[in-house]
């Protein structure tokens, strides 16, 4: 599945959808057919942009997936197991969950919802009451019930933008391996520092930023400027 973002044919699907395809098309909705090009993949987010041979389609917007509560209605657009165009409707059952992607990077702020999602689902939309797009479908656990997942429409926004201008996603490198450890209440007040995990240094490869900017193994890192980092994958964010 995927879904027009752009009245000139890009269309934002799933990198797993995309694989190693190199001549790809595109069945609408009004049946017609139309020859697509990768512009670009990125398969830490899992998400991939396509432009359609065509001009003058409707499409979808993409909407602030940061305002989304939980039990919030949700619904899900796609082509499970080759039913075209199916409706699952469903709400919002927590945010900010990580998802591990193929190449073994956290996707973080990952939606999971009990829209009933099934294989052709992928690349999908997931839309709020008003049709505006919040994410885009991605997971599923096999032989859970209704324990569905998408990458947040932010996230997408940005993969987007660094497809749109460079081909793939550029992304900060800082040479530190963390682990997460919770922290306790005690400390969140002496620090300042409101969230539940902090970012444990675990290894510094020598000559990297981190190392120049003086991290060591067993350091806690709590901020980068006056951002509090509760995710190792918040520290790259930061990096964008």
């Amino acid at each position: 599945s995927g879904v027009i973002i752009t009245p000139d044919g890009y269309v934002l699907t799933n990198a797993h959808v995309v694989g190693e395809a190199t001549k790809m098309s595109a069945l609408l909705t009004d049946g017609r057919s139309i020859e697509a090009r990768l512009i670009g993949k990125d398969v830490a987010t899992d998400l991939a942009l396509l432009q359609l041979g065509a001009g003058g389609l409707p499409y979808a917007t993409l909407g602030d997936s940061d305002k989304l509560l939980v039990g919030q209605l949700v619904i899900a657009i796609g082509n499970p197991l080759g039913f075209q165009s199916t409706v699952s409707a469903g709400v919002v059952s927590a945010v900010g969950r990580s998802l591990r992607a193929k190449d073994q990077r956290l996707i973080e702020g990952i939606i999971q919802t009990d829209v009933a999602l099934n294989p052709g689902n992928s690349g999908g939309p997931l839309v709020d009451s008003k049709g505006i797009v919040v994410g885009i479908n991605t997971a599923i656990i096999m032989g859970a019930q209704n324990i569905s997942f998408s990458v947040p429409a932010k996230t997408a926004q940005w993969v987007v933008s660094e497809l749109f201008a460079h081909g793939h996603v550029r992304r900060s490198y800082l040479g530190v391996n963390c682990e997460m450890r919770p922290v306790h209440r005690s400390f969140q007040r002496q620090h300042g520092f409101d969230k539940p995990h902090a970012c444990l240094a675990r290894q510094i490869v020598p000559g990297s930023p981190a190392a120049l900017a003086g991290i060591q193994p067993f350091d806690v890192l709590l901020f980068i400027g006056d951002t509090p980092i509760g995710a190792d994958e918040a520290i790259y964010n930061t990096q964008r």
